[in-house]
């Protein structure tokens, strides 16, 4: 049995045009406008210097990372504290904030759990390449958080809600471009053929679960800003695949609530 999700009572802001997506927000009109370049961060993510585990962290121990371990963690959560700077409870009654949600698929492979990410198709005028759970904004239609998690997940990676069992959630991300992003972690029965909607998704892959909970792989970047200011942010490179921003901020806060 999976835990129930506690129904969802946040206002959920009219879809209007978005320009500032953060990377798990995939918008109706994604294509450039005629004449309009494409967004780009303000710094290259990948070349900003890193330190990997600064904190000397262990990993989360191999037995928390099995179906029925992630089950039992997500009914009886312990006491512990998120890391990610976007993580702002202060916000949390900023009513301007538009309501997404994304899944965190957990595939139930047979040499261990998976996790599923996509990559973004390179020709898209937010955060084109960068990889993101599968997720978006909520719909005046979707009954919840977890219907609209579903109903992305499915259309863009063509994974059917009912091989997909919701076990909890993790805390709301605030980004800085304006969305309350809800995470919803599942277990998914595998049994399906990826078919990723070719305009949004470039790519369907997945990256152990061992790996993202290695705080060895976890590398902390520093990046001036042309402001002046400085920002942190997490990567978990795997493969050719560069994961990072909001994407390694919530697999970081996973980490926390498993090594709890």
């Amino acid at each position: 049995m999976s835990s129930p999700i506690p129904p969802d009572n946040r206002n959920v802001a009219p879809a209007g045009d978005i320009d500032d997506t953060p990377e798990e927000i995939q918008p109706e009109t994604l294509a450039p406008r005629p004449g309009q370049p494409q967004r780009r961060p303000a710094f290259d993510p990948v070349t900003q210097p890193w330190v990997a585990n600064p904190d000397g962290l262990a990993p989360v121990p191999a037995e928390r990372l099995t179906p029925s371990a992630l089950r039992r963690r997500f009914a009886s959560p312990p006491p512990w504290t998120p890391d990610a700077q976007d993580i702002n409870p202060a916000r949390a009654s900023d009513l301007t904030l538009r309501l997404a949600s994304v899944l965190v698929p957990m595939m139930l492979r047979p040499d261990g759990i998976h996790v599923m990410l996509t990559q973004r198709t390179a020709h898209l005028h937010d955060h084109a390449g960068q990889v993101s759970f599968p997720g978006g904004r909520v719909e005046p239609s979707d009954s919840s958080v977890a219907d609209a998690a579903l109903r992305e997940t499915e259309e863009e990676t063509g994974l059917p809600r009912d091989l997909v069992e919701i076990i909890g959630q993790l805390p709301d991300y605030f980004t800085g471009t304006g969305f309350r992003v809800v995470p919803l972690v599942g277990l998914v029965r595998p049994d399906f053929s990826p078919r990723p909607d070719p305009f949004e998704v470039a790519e369907v892959f997945e990256v152990p679960l061992p790996f993202l909970m290695d705080p060895a792989n976890h590398r902390l970047h520093s990046a001036a800003l042309p402001s002046g200011e400085v920002r942190t942010y997490y990567s978990m490179p795997w493969k050719q695949f560069f994961i990072w921003g909001a994407t390694a901020g919530m697999l970081r806060n996973l980490y926390q609530f498993l090594r709890a």
